[in-house]
């Protein structure tokens, strides 16, 4: 049966019979649903006591009912008095969520409009408080902790799935709970079974475990993140583990405390993460199942249970992070370092400063401590534990808040941590990059333009002869101009000795072959004459007497090929066939008037 009842406020002050509008009304009969009792402290504010868990006082934490009945634009202040953990994570600045009839997506409510504090009228407790305005009639508004998630949601997706996909996982039942509720068992398993089993060749499996709290809902959209990539066909990544790892998925440990809303007990008041080591029959039904299927796999010769993960939603500390344990032998303790590791690099929003490694007597009665002792030195077992509010980004301030696809996220990132853990560990081939990341198409919103149905002629162009453009180079030991001959070619200006004209200088003929080939560059002869930018031959001249020969620089300098440049030429003058007439008019005018300026320059050395 249900613990909870539809709450009516008493009226206020002079009304009597029917709640007229404006005068709240809060129910917290559904399941899931948790509100013990309401009070009118004031004309606006509400004093909200939740109920504790069934058969259990003490926890008394998770929230999650309506209000119905309101006026438009009515301003409120619900004050919770009772939580019993002082310590969490509204302090941080986490706030409730809130949603409407019209408006279904959860949506936390603004910080400035939260407060948490220690009342002196409440006997120093601390009080959760919290402003809303109600801005539509007609509608029903619900409150709560964190993302709901309930039995009935997880039957609904698991059906779903299991339409879409039905040979990608084994759905059944692994038992029942005290109030006849399954618990339900996912199993993934494409795993080639050898004819003949090999000690060498075991199968391996990973086995996750959720939902042992009822109160922390954000761990079961984990798990159905991870089931949603394990069991998608066209995975890559999903068909490789499938091919080589075998995946049991507890999804809901306590489906008999989801259902009635409690925050950690079962119907009967037991915090099953603290009754591993006194397991019942009778009282922990759900646990001795999954006990017995674990003994079962670990005493097998035919497969090596390699994790078991406990997926949790923490109340107090922020982002994702890891508890394992420690070992005596330092071997082992170091293998069972490797996963946080792996999985720190997957994730953004991963914790390390959280990250706790222990064996503390105190949490024997857990999954991660009682495993320990209870299965082989094979087994790893670890908690997982995801943040109710958010995560800070690294080295900044900034606290991102968790929604259902972020936590369905980590879920993808902890299968891509099993794909790298089994490669580092030679479990599974490392296949060529092209078949883990296939191309992707373009999306179909990017559709391509159609082709017109006339074609337009395509005109053949005519044949012409191909004309390079000049090439010129530039050292300092060649005398190169921009200016290039008639007939293309640059002009080189060389000193040689024995050479009539000009006084040793005459202009070397164009010769129709390869004008950079390193046999015409060493068989050049140049000469140390410095040649300033306004293109003017300086000659060093001696003391009283005649102008000295310039000296030949050795053959080693010319080894290297000076850089190639292009000449600066007129392209509005470049067209086909034209690249003579862009470049002969004006060169040929300048290369004159070079040489005349060089004439009487060696003219006047000779007179002085």
């Amino acid at each position: 049966r249900l613990f909870n009842y539809i709450i009516s406020t008493s009226p206020p002050p002079g009304h009597s019979g029917k709640a007229k509008r404006g005068h709240l009304c809060f129910d917290a009969a559904f399941e899931t649903g948790n509100l013990g009792r309401v009070d009118l402290v004031g004309e606006f504010e509400y004093d909200l006591f939740l109920r504790p868990d069934t058969c259990n006082p003490r926890y008394r934490f998770w929230f999650n009912f309506t209000v119905d009945n309101v006026k438009q634009d009515q301003r409120v202040i619900f004050n919770i008095v009772n939580m019993n953990k002082s310590r969490n994570l509204f302090k941080d600045g986490m706030t409730p969520l809130v949603k409407s009839t019209s408006r279904p997506k959860w949506q936390r409510l603004p910080r400035c409009e939260v407060f948490y504090y220690k009342s002196p009228v409440h006997q120093n407790h601390y009080v959760l408080s919290f402003a809303f305005g109600f801005d539509k009639e007609d509608e029903v508004y619900q409150f709560a902790l964190t993302f709901p998630y309930s039995y009935s949601k997880m039957q609904a997706y698991l059906n779903a799935v299991e339409l879409k996909f039905p040979e990608a996982f084994e759905r059944s039942s692994l038992g029942m709970s005290i109030q006849n509720r399954k618990l339900e068992l996912i199993t993934f398993d494409d795993v080639k079974k050898p004819d003949k089993m090999d000690p060498k060749n075991v199968i391996h499996m990973v086995v996750i475990l959720a939902r042992i709290h009822p109160g922390e809902s954000p761990a079961s959209y984990v798990v159905q993140g991870l089931i949603e990539f394990l069991a998608a066909a066209n995975q890559p990544i999903s068909k490789a583990l499938r091919e080589h790892v075998v995946f049991k998925i507890i999804p809901m440990l306590n489906p008999d405390g989801v259902f009635l809303g409690n925050n950690r007990c079962n119907v009967i008041g037991h915090d099953l993460n603290r009754s591993w080591n006194r397991l019942s029959q009778y009282t922990h039904p759900t646990l001795s199942a999954v006990m017995k299927m674990l003994k079962e796999y670990d005493n097998s010769s035919c497969y090596q249970v390699d994790f078991v993960i406990d997926l949790h939603a923490h109340s107090s500390l922020t982002g994702t992070f890891i508890y394992g344990s420690t070992y005596d032998n330092v071997y082992r303790y170091e293998r069972h370092l490797v996963f946080p590791k792996l999985f720190a690099t997957k994730c953004e929003d991963f914790c390390q400063e959280h990250m706790m490694f222990n064996a503390d007597d105190r949490k024997s009665g857990t999954a991660r401590r009682y495993f320990v002792e209870a299965l082989s030195d094979n087994v790893n077992t670890y908690t997982l534990e995801v943040s109710m509010c958010g995560y800070f980004l690294n080295g900044t301030n900034i606290l991102t808040q968790y929604t259902e696809d972020g936590y369905m996220r980590i879920g993808r990132n902890l299968a891509r941590t099993f794909l790298e853990y089994y490669r580092f560990t030679n479990i599974l081939p490392i296949p060529p990059v092209d078949e883990l990341r296939p191309r992707k198409g373009r999306p179909r919103t990017h559709r391509p333009r159609a082709r017109s149905k006339t074609r337009s002629e395509v005109r053949v162009r005519p044949k012409t002869t191909r004309a390079y453009a000049p090439i010129s180079y530039t050292d300092l030991s060649i005398c190169y101009d921009s200016a290039t001959s008639e007939d293309g070619s640059p002009v080189r200006y060389m000193y040689g000795q024995g050479h009539a004209g000009y006084g040793g200088l005459r202009m070397r003929p164009h010769i129709h072959q390869d004008q950079f080939s390193l046999s015409n560059i060493q068989a050049a002869r140049f000469s140390n004459l410095d040649f300033s930018s306004d293109f003017r031959l300086k000659v060093a001249k001696g003391k009283g007497g005649p102008a000295q020969e310039p000296k030949m620089p050795p053959i080693e300098m010319l080894n290297v090929p000076p850089k190639p440049h292009l000449t600066i030429i007129d392209f509005n003058q470049l067209t086909r066939g034209g690249l003579e007439e862009a470049t002969a008019g004006k060169t040929i005018e300048r290369e004159k008037e070079k040489i005349r300026r060089h004439i009487s320059v060696k003219s006047s050395s000779r007179k002085a």
